[in-house]
């Protein structure tokens, strides 16, 4: 390779023509995957022109795991693809321990790519349990990880519980596609939030799409909210709350009688809170005659969108449709969702869903591996991933 020098005497580098840098762009990276979602690594590689990393993930009789990397990953980028299912402990596990491997391996970078992060639900605290998230952070934190890759967190908090960089991508460009070219006479539409707890999203498509919004209110169990919080103590007995304010009165300094006036004294002990009645289901807006769309960020059980449906079809809806960003579909959801009002449903593949697609006509899916693709490409090259997030709001 000759060297050229310029007019002050200095050696300059030549020019390398464009195959040469896409060549170089991409050597050091390797994709591998767990058991979770091999069909979406796939994609995802072939998108970027990329093969898959030799990577084998398999259990043991005792169903320990076992992972065992053939290529070399010394000085490389290395973006695991493994998303959340069914069988998300198996899922942890195996993106730990491979997260751990490269990490041994002398990897440069970790990137976990995980579409659907399990056990997103568990974020806050309830009874005498834990918020198992954080756990999850600090697991993934500590296997090795230096970056995480996900969609449409529970909750965008979840991000605080990491100790590395998250980004939170977001799915609903490609929902709102869908609903613009795909559900005729989609301006007859109104968007449903199946409970208040999704009005914030609901109310975000329904202005980007320029149309009603309607909420249903009350349910027929329990929310999240609504638990019962089981680490309180029983109040004190009477005996116990007359001695206790004795007490404290005894302890008191002496002040003027026109500031006791002003102050109120319970004589029943500490007061409890009044229980929660829930409504029956109402819908607050008008679907009369018009297409109802769901939006949600995951459908897991179904009994909710089902009884949802039901309303909205006895308020005269004409078509009903359900629109979320993980398809996780537990349980006998197919068969719910195929006798249901429903006549859609609509997920991306972060999750893999085949065998309801069997059992369920009408589950469509929308491919979501350019997004991931294109994540991973401008992370390995160091460029701005605020393009990925342009319009996005604090209700998104």
């Amino acid at each position: 390779m000759l060297l050229q020098r310029n007019k002050l005497g200095s050696v300059r580098p030549p020019k390398r023509c464009r195959s040469d840098m896409d060549n170089t762009s991409t050597s050091d990276i390797v994709i591998i995957n767990g058991n979770s979602h091999p069909d979406l690594a796939n994609m995802v590689a072939e998108r970027m022109g990329l093969k898959n990393g030799g990577c084998s993930v398999f259990h043991k009789s005792n169903r320990e795991t076992i992972v065992e990397i053939s290529d070399s990953v010394r000085g490389k980028d290395i973006y695991i693809i493994q998303t959340g299912t069914k069988d998300a402990n198996n899922n942890i596990m195996e993106l730990l321990i491979m997260a751990y491997a490269c990490k041994t391996s002398s990897a440069r970078s970790i990137v976990g790519v995980i579409p659907y992060l399990p056990y997103s639900k568990q974020c806050k605290m309830r009874k005498r349990g834990c918020i198992v998230s954080k756990l999850l952070a600090k697991m993934m934190c500590t296997s090795g990880l230096t970056h995480i890759i996900t969609m449409d967190l529970h909750q965008k908090e979840i991000q605080g519980f990491f100790d590395i960089p998250v980004d939170n991508l977001r799915a609903s460009p490609f929902l709102l596609q869908y609903i613009q070219e795909s559900i005729p006479d989609y301006r007859n539409s109104v968007i449903v939030a199946r409970n208040p707890g999704v009005a914030k999203k609901a109310n975000s498509y329904a202005e980007r799409l320029r149309l009603g919004l309607a909420v249903i209110h009350g349910e027929q169990k329990e929310a999240e909210s609504d638990e019962v919080d089981g680490r309180y103590s029983p109040p004190p007995t009477s005996a116990y709350s007359n001695l206790l304010g004795n007490s404290v009165e005894m302890c008191l300094p002496a002040t003027p009688s026109s500031s006791r006036t002003r102050t109120t004294s319970v004589s029943v002990g500490v007061p409890e809170h009044p229980i929660k009645v829930k409504p029956p289901l109402t819908i607050v807006g008008d679907v009369n005659g018009r297409i109802a769309i769901m939006v949600d960020d995951l459908i897991d059980d179904v009994q909710a969108f089902v009884a949802a449906a039901e309303m909205l079809k006895d308020n005269g809806a004409c078509k009903i449709y359900v629109l979320a960003t993980h398809g996780l579909l537990s349980s006998d959801a197919p068969r719910l969702l195929d006798e249901s009002p429903i006549d859609e449903i609509v997920v991306t593949n972060t999750i893999p869903h085949e065998i309801q697609k069997l059992q369920c006509h009408k589950i469509k899916t929308i491919d979501i591996s350019i997004l991931i693709a294109e994540a991973i490409r401008r992370i390995h090259n160091k460029e701005s991933m605020s393009y990925l997030f342009r319009n996005v709001t604090l209700e998104d």
